[in-house]
């Protein structure tokens, strides 16, 4: 395996030359550096990431530790980070922690282990305590789980009242709310807030349904619980969902009982992900700003790396994006 010394030989310059070519550091010729390049490839040298980073005391690598990447709303988020980061010089280590604590925290060690230069949380699962020790940049979605950690999320509250006032504004009085396990300290449980209060204003008493299950993704427990509404409460004609997935999967279940959408039920959901677009009937939702969240996601690690003081609190605008379901 050819090594730096090789290249700095075969270039004609020496290895402090080609380090710093490599580094980008110092004035170096465009002749010299095309040349190191063209000696690098080859030999087929590939430098040393580790050594390089711990000589620099930076990787350039950032943790993403999230629930699910197969969960639409958190593979779009995925690949902006994913996106946002490279364009700043970054690459991303990607942690699916299927909401099991245990998993979590070997990701987190890991993660210090690899000395990452910081880390976006999007999981929900370990006690703050883990990350309040971490000492190194980090960022939370959905969740604040310190004075002093910076976090982001869309305006969740404003996005439940949105939602009401959409419903109460096509005629439906019969309301209905499904939703995540409300016992899990997660900034998107205002969405269920805003929807709440938004309906006591005027008069209205929906039915609530919640997940009792740790996992909130579990597709399978979506099914129970829309299938448990359905049979329970026929009088419902609105529904508004703390997800499109949840919506997806409620439309598919309300066809098979033989009901129309949006003329029996309207349907609201929340994340505005590419497919609620795509399905038929098309869902109305509630439009988390999915991009503009990851691409600060990356701006906030960086700026705590230039150790620049930033604001913790971090709340975007929603947008209702009104479909075939309303």
């Amino acid at each position: 395996m050819a090594t730096i010394h090789d290249v700095a030989l075969k270039a004609g310059v020496s290895v402090t030359t080609v380090s710093r070519v490599l580094n980008n550091r110092g004035y170096i010729s465009q002749k010299t550096r095309d040349k190191v390049y063209q000696c690098m490839d080859e030999l087929n040298y590939r430098p040393n990431e580790i050594a390089r980073s711990l000589l620099r005391k930076q990787s350039n690598v950032i943790g993403l530790i999230i629930p699910d990447v197969s969960h639409p709303f958190f593979g779009e988020l995925a690949s902006f980070i994913e996106y946002h980061a490279y364009q700043n010089g970054f690459k991303i280590m990607l942690c699916n922690s299927h909401m099991d604590p245990a998993k979590e925290r070997e990701y987190v060690e890991m993660l210090k282990g690899n000395r990452v230069d910081g880390i976006i949380m999007g999981s929900h699962t370990l006690e703050v305590d883990e990350y309040m020790n971490l000492h190194s940049p980090i960022v939370t979605f959905d969740r604040q789980i310190g004075a002093h950690i910076p976090f982001i999320s869309s305006d969740n509250y404003q996005g439940g009242v949105m939602a009401a006032e959409l419903l109460i504004s096509k005629g439906r009085r019969h309301l209905a709310h499904i939703c995540g396990n409300l016992e899990l300290q997660m900034l998107s449980n205002r969405r269920t807030t805003g929807f709440l209060d938004t309906l006591k204003a005027h008069g209205i008493n929906p039915t609530m349904i919640h997940q009792t299950d740790l996992n909130v993704f579990s597709q399978q427990q979506y099914t129970k619980l829309v299938e448990e509404l359905l049979v329970g409460h026929p009088e419902v004609d609105g529904l508004f969902f703390t997800s499109d997935l949840m919506a997806i999967h409620a439309l598919k279940q309300i066809m098979h009982h033989g009901r129309k959408v949006p003329e029996d039920i309207a349907i609201v959901g929340y994340d505005n992900i590419r497919a609620a677009e795509y399905i038929v009937p098309a869902i109305t939702t509630v439009r988390q700003p999915i991009e503009s969240m990851a691409e600060l996601a990356v701006q906030l690690i960086q700026q705590q790396l230039a150790e620049e003081e930033i604001e913790m609190e971090h709340i975007l605008p929603v947008t209702m994006v009104e479909r075939e379901t309303t």
